[in-house]
């Protein structure tokens, strides 16, 4: 039901407060406008301090130009972690459009800035000897009056949208590196196999020489044949792994074309000792990016549910100025007046949206809740997970390839000495290669569980950590049993 009046006597004063409402309003709000780096400057401090890399929103051909020429200088070398993750903050396109949506965020922030603009509205109307015209200028008075309020709700919105930023740079960032982990480790480990390949080569031909002479029996020779047709496969799975771990490290970077043809990089060494972080609950609570966007969310909800309170019986308020002119038969006439139009709450008291806005508030409250409770078990797990790999790999190396090293040359030793066979000189470079091939698998999994732990604390969560590879199990299973 619309309820409308029309008043022409005393228009003047109430002109004048309608302007002087309006002015007040836009005065009061003020007008955002838009920043040179369309908001960029947070995010680029984020990566710069957090990852020690550079990022850019690609606007221009000249932008493009600039980071192309960095990319290319980044792969004409053999490419690192470090280079994967720069070059991937630089060319992931969808990055790019992360940013985009930054951008996009800005201009919303912008325009809820701006007071709405007037309707204007002209008519005229002729018959019987007179001419009348009336002009109307219509002004949205609800929506000037919470002008500030909705300008403060999208400038935290766009706040959030920044964070948001972060969190795809971040995220993009530890993807580049597990992709560069899993490519590498991968390639390694297809080199080891390698190795054992050539080494099961040579005892399964001496084995046939032997079987020929009858020095070796049956179920001896048939070992040695099994042994290599296993490493065969392995072989073939190990090389199937490097080409699709490579196709998703391209991906990850946003290479094609020429720069598929990029070299990798061995695997980083291991640190010399593990991160300590016994605060690890406390950093994730103050740096996790998804928990600022939720605590943005609640604040954001909050100021909009006091909105709707304040506004809950008002629908739509609009005052038009009026001013009227009729001619006829040689005069002319002037008439002015304000003319008020809202809509009464006969039906629909604004409950129904007081009730709503209030369990979206609550139902972010729980979220955030919620949030910070998986928040803090994330970062332990991931810490944990850290650790723990950081430990295995720390054992490889420090205790079990140098161990095999002593037995290998010990080996030797009583190999030139007549000692023992070639068959047990061979059996222990097999279980040489499967500790070696066990070690790189140690090493690419502390890499993993590395990044795995930065985007546990900092970024957004989520862990796409790789599981072991059994590959190096079965290897040395084979040649224990031998």
């Amino acid at each position: 039901m619309m309820y409308q009046s029309s008043t022409i006597s005393r228009p003047r004063h109430i002109a004048t407060r309608v302007v002087t409402t309006i002015t007040g309003a836009f005065l009061l709000a003020g007008c955002a406008s838009f920043s040179p780096d369309g908001g960029m400057t947070p995010v680029a401090t984020f990566a710069d301090i957090t990852l020690g890399k550079d990022v850019a929103v690609l606007r221009t051909e000249a932008d493009t130009q600039a980071a192309r020429g960095e990319v290319e200088r980044l792969l004409k070398r053999p490419l690192t972690a470090d280079a994967a993750v720069q070059i991937a903050l630089l060319n992931n396109r969808g990055l790019q459009a992360a940013y985009n949506e930054l951008g996009l965020a800005e201009a919303g922030m912008v325009g809820a800035s701006l007071p709405p603009n007037p309707t204007i509205a002209l008519s005229r109307m002729a018959g019987s000897g007179e001419i009348e015209i009336e002009r109307k200028i219509v002004a949205n008075i609800l929506s000037l009056a919470t002008l500030p309020a909705r300008a403060e709700i999208a400038s935290q919105r766009f706040r959030q949208a920044q964070l948001q930023a972060m969190a795809e740079t971040m995220r993009t960032a530890a993807e580049a590196r597990r992709a560069y982990v899993r490519a590498a480790g991968a390639r390694a480990k297809a080199a080891i196999l390698e190795q054992a390949q050539t080494a099961s080569g040579t005892a399964l031909q001496l084995a046939k020489r032997m079987g020929e002479s009858g020095a070796m029996n049956k179920l001896d020779q048939a070992r040695e044949q099994v042994f290599h047709a296993d490493i065969a496969g392995q072989l073939a799975a190990a090389r199937r792994a490097v080409d699709t771990d490579r196709e998703q490290l391209v991906r990850a970077l946003g290479l094609w074309g020429g720069d598929l043809y990029f070299r990798l990089a061995a695997l980083p060494p291991l640190p010399a000792r593990a991160r300590a972080q016994p605060a690890v609950e406390t950093d994730a609570i103050r740096r996790r990016i998804d928990l600022q966007i939720a605590r943005i969310e609640v604040e954001t909800l909050a100021k909009s549910y006091g909105l709707t309170q304040a506004t809950r019986f008002i629908n739509l308020l609009e005052v038009a100025g009026i001013s009227k002119t009729t001619r006829g038969d040689g005069d002319s006439v002037t008439e002015r007046g304000v003319e008020v139009e809202f809509q009464i709450p006969l039906f629909d008291f604004g409950e129904v949206r007081a009730r709503e806005a209030e369990q979206r508030y609550q139902m972010a409250v729980n979220r955030l809740i919620e949030k910070a409770v998986n928040v803090r078990s994330e970062a332990r797990n991931a810490y944990r997970s850290y650790r723990a790999a950081y430990d295995i790999a720390a054992h490889y190396q420090r205790e079990v390839l140098p161990l095999r090293k002593i037995i290998s040359d010990e080996m030797l030793l009583r190999y030139n000495a007549m000692q023992i066979d070639v068959f047990a000189l061979l059996t222990e470079s097999r279980q040489r290669l499967a500790a070696n091939a066990a070690a790189i698998d140690a090493r690419r999994d502390f890499w993993l569980a590395d990044a795995d732990l930065m985007l546990a604390v900092s970024g957004a969560g989520g862990s796409a950590g790789g599981a072991p590879s059994s590959s190096t199990i079965a290897v040395a299973g084979e040649a224990a049993g031998h």
